[in-house]
């Protein structure tokens, strides 16, 4: 605010005091008009302080709304952040539930896996001395078939002499099966065939076929497994085709 100051014109006091009619001018008009504008600078400097003020509490007011937004905001950030942390906290602890059920696992199948490899070494120390075993009972297998064949060369006259006079042929059919040819059972028809093959592979004797088929064929078998006396069997399956053949004649 820029205010114009009047010089006062000096006074002569003592011309005034010797004047018939002593005046003073003390310049009023100057003095109003100079108030006046003092005044209105003194308006005009208000309403812009006034102005200034509003301004700035506008400004403030703003500013402080900002900060509060952006607090509220951060405080919602911060929040989900806290959220977030716990979130990532239960899965940092299920995963590492998880990673220690999965190390146990692995122990577990790790020693599942060692005791598997030790009875694994075990058995195959057991396949090598089967095998071995296996092997020693082929070679001697194969000297006695060689010995059974050498024989069954030079006896093989006799046998067929044998197997005339008792009417009955024993043949091996496969693998611990015998084939027992019966001739002459049917007089009427001599070359008819009674057979059985009998099974050895196990130590109980079975009878996969029977031509004609015996109906008591359970039960001589039974009685074979029980005595263990082959040549009774084979007495007794030759005396039942005998009588089936005599029956079917009868009938």
């Amino acid at each position: 605010m820029s205010i114009s100051v009047v010089n006062p014109r000096p006074i002569d006091l003592s011309a005034i005091l010797e004047s018939q009619q002593p005046v003073i001018d003390l310049r009023i008009k100057e003095f109003e008009h100079t108030t006046r504008r003092f005044l209105k600078a003194v308006a005009a400097y208000s309403s812009r302080a006034v102005d200034e003020i509003g301004q700035r509490r506008g400004r403030y007011a703003t500013e402080v709304k900002r900060i509060a937004e952006k607090k509220t905001q951060v405080e919602a950030e911060i929040n989900a952040c806290k959220l977030k942390e716990i979130e990532l906290m239960e899965v940092l602890e299920r995963e590492q539930s998880e990673r220690r059920e999965a190390e146990s696992a692995v122990s577990e199948l790790k020693r599942q896996f060692a005791t598997i490899k030790e009875k694994c070494a075990s058995v195959d120390i057991e396949i090598d001395q089967y095998t071995d075993e296996i092997n020693t009972f082929r070679r001697d297998k194969h000297k006695y078939m060689t010995v059974l064949d050498t024989h069954a060369s030079r006896v093989s006259p006799e046998l067929q002499d044998c197997e005339a006079r008792l009417q009955f042929v024993l043949e091996g059919v496969g693998q611990d099966k015998l084939l027992f040819r019966f001739m002459h059972i049917d007089p009427i028809e001599p070359q008819r065939e009674f057979s059985i093959v009998v099974d050895a592979s196990s130590r109980l004797y079975k009878v996969p076929l029977s031509t004609p088929p015996i109906p008591t064929i359970p039960l001589l078998v039974d009685q074979l497994n029980k005595t263990r006396d082959l040549f009774l069997f084979v007495k007794n399956v030759r005396a039942q085709f005998v009588e089936m053949a005599v029956g079917s004649r009868q009938a």
